[in-house]
Formats: C-alpha cells, sequence, structure tokens
C-alpha cells in the first residue's frame, strides 16, 4: 500500500506564487515528534534551572543558620563552663561556712556526681549538653539544700554564742577564786559557788551576755542581787550590788547595766560576788571572762 501524501502549501503575499511542498504522513509524524520532544526539553531546562537556583538559595540560607546555630551554641558552652566555675566557687565556700557552723557533713554526706562522655554530631552535642544541664542543676539543688543547713546552724550558734559568758562583769581585782576557801565572816572551810572581784563602790555591772533577768532584788547572804537565764543550761549570779537596774523579766543584751557594785548583804567590804552555773552546777567564772587581762 502506498504511503499517504500530504500537500503543504505557502502563501508569501497576494500576488506571489504559491509554493508547495508535498511529505509523507511518516516525515509530518517525526517532524511533529521532533516539536514535542524539543518542547518536552525547553520545559526540563527551564524548570532545572528554577528548581536548582531555589536549592541553592536554600542550601545557602542553611548554612547561614548552621553557622548561626553553631555561635549560640559556642556562647551556650560558655555560659556553662562559667556556670559550672561559679558554682564549684559556691561549693567551696559552703563547705568552709558548713564548719564555721559545726556541721560535719552535708547533703547527707553524698556529693553530686561530675563527669560527662564525648558524643559525636549535633545530637551528641544536644545530649550532652542536656546531661550537663541537669548535673548542674542537680549541682545547685544540693547546694540550696546544703546553704538551708549551714543558715539553721548559724543562726542557732549565733543565739548560742549570744548567750555564752564572754566578758567581765566589772574590772577590778580577784580577792577570792572558785572552790574551797575560808570563809571570810565565819573563818571555817566552804565552797565558795563563784569568785569576788574587788572595785569601787557605784560601778556599773554589766551583763556578760544576752538573756532573760528571773530574779531581781535582796536574795539572803547576796543581799541585793541578779540572777540571769542565758537559755543553753547556763545561768549567771551577781550578789552584793547596792543598787539594782533591772526587774525579773526583762530581757537584756551583753553589755548591758544590771546594777552597781555595793557591799549588801554577808559581805566584808565592797565586791562583786559572780557565778556562772551549768545545768544549775556552778563553774570556775574565768573560763567565760575572755576580755580578762
Amino acid at each position: 500500500m502506498a504511503p499517504t501524501k500530504h500537500t503543504i502549501i505557502f502563501v508569501p503575499h497576494a500576488r506571489a506564487r504559491f509554493i508547495k511542498w508535498r511529505v509523507s504522513s511518516r516525515r509530518l509524524m517525526v517532524a511533529a515528534g521532533g516539536v514535542v520532544v524539543l518542547a518536552f526539553a525547553s520545559l526540563f531546562t527551564t524548570w532545572s534551572f528554577f528548581t536548582n537556583t531555589v536549592d541553592r538559595g536554600e542550601l545557602l540560607s542553611i548554612r547561614n543558620e548552621n553557622g548561626e546555630l553553631r555561635k549560640v551554641n559556642e556562647s551556650f558552652e560558655d555560659s556553662i563552663r562559667n556556670l559550672e566555675r561559679q558554682l564549684t566557687e559556691f561549693e567551696d565556700r559552703t563547705r568552709k561556712l558548713a564548719i564555721v557552723a559545726g556541721l560535719e557533713g552535708l547533703s547527707g554526706g553524698v556529693e553530686p556526681g561530675i563527669g560527662g562522655g564525648d558524643f559525636p554530631g549535633q545530637a551528641g552535642l544536644a545530649i550532652e549538653t542536656d546531661d550537663e544541664l541537669s548535673m548542674l542543676e542537680g549541682r545547685a539543688d544540693f547546694l540550696l539544700s546544703d546553704l538551708e543547713q549551714i543558715e539553721g546552724s548559724l543562726e542557732e550558734r549565733e543565739r548560742w554564742i549570744s548567750s555564752t559568758p564572754a566578758i567581765q562583769p566589772v574590772k577590778g581585782i580577784l580577792t577570792s577564786g572558785f572552790g574551797r576557801r575560808k570563809d571570810p565572816v565565819t573563818g571555817r572551810p566552804a565552797q565558795h559557788q563563784g569568785i569576788d572581784i574587788a572595785t569601787a563602790p557605784g560601778r556599773e555591772v554589766q551583763a556578760p551576755a544576752e538573756g532573760i533577768v528571773v530574779e531581781a532584788g535582796r536574795v539572803g547572804g547576796l543581799g541585793n542581787a541578779v540572777y540571769i537565764s542565758h537559755g543553753y543550761g547556763v545561768t549567771t549570779r551577781y550578789g552584793h550590788l547596792s543598787r539594782v537596774s533591772v526587774e525579773p523579766g526583762q530581757r537584756i543584751g551583753r553589755g548591758d547595766v544590771i546594777g552597781r557594785v555595793g557591799s549588801t548583804g554577808k559581805s566584808t567590804g565592797y565586791h562583786l560576788h559572780y557565778e556562772v552555773r551549768i545545768d544549775g552546777r556552778a563553774v570556775n567564772p574565768i573560763a567565760y571572762m575572755l576580755d580578762r587581762s
């Protein structure tokens, strides 16, 4: 069967001769196919160009973001290192404060662990950072607990120090010590429960520590006397006063005037009888006169 022929006529303008071109169906199909292939190639080239342009833009943006994230990570790691150094310094100071506060151990004797591993890549960096943050949070919790213990202990120790007799109630000459002696009035051996300090009459007598007055007035052979409770089982007594300057129930501080030196009661001259008692038992007051020269 003969192939089908097609005639293509070109008309340039009105008076020009017609141009005829006879082609077969096969050649026409080949030409059409070529046009289609060229069209698809052009579309693919255009798509590839714009797609690659977008990809390069996104890649550049991602690289910039990675650079910024790297800087943030480095800054964050530096902050963690600084925080860790500060925590270590605070922990050292806390241990020194614990010694001052009289605490033998902190946090139940358990110290938070310190350490870490190497983790490759961004995921590893995130894991390492999370571990370090968790560790620092744990150390901060331990430190807070330790500081609370120290605060309570220091407050208690401060009260104890403030309540412990530490100064001479009056300046003068020690005329009779603590312990066995000959009674100055009867001449018989007797136990002296305190010390006698001779000084000028009317000189102020000061409280050697904070406390509460439990007795103020005439008390047997002590004449005009003052008894002070300092807490923690500590009491002090002052006898032979010429005048009492406080009253029972009054709270006083170290150095407050409680009376004046006299010679009332069982006394042979102007002096102060001074006693220190621990849980009701008389002890030598000299041990509680830290400013004695």
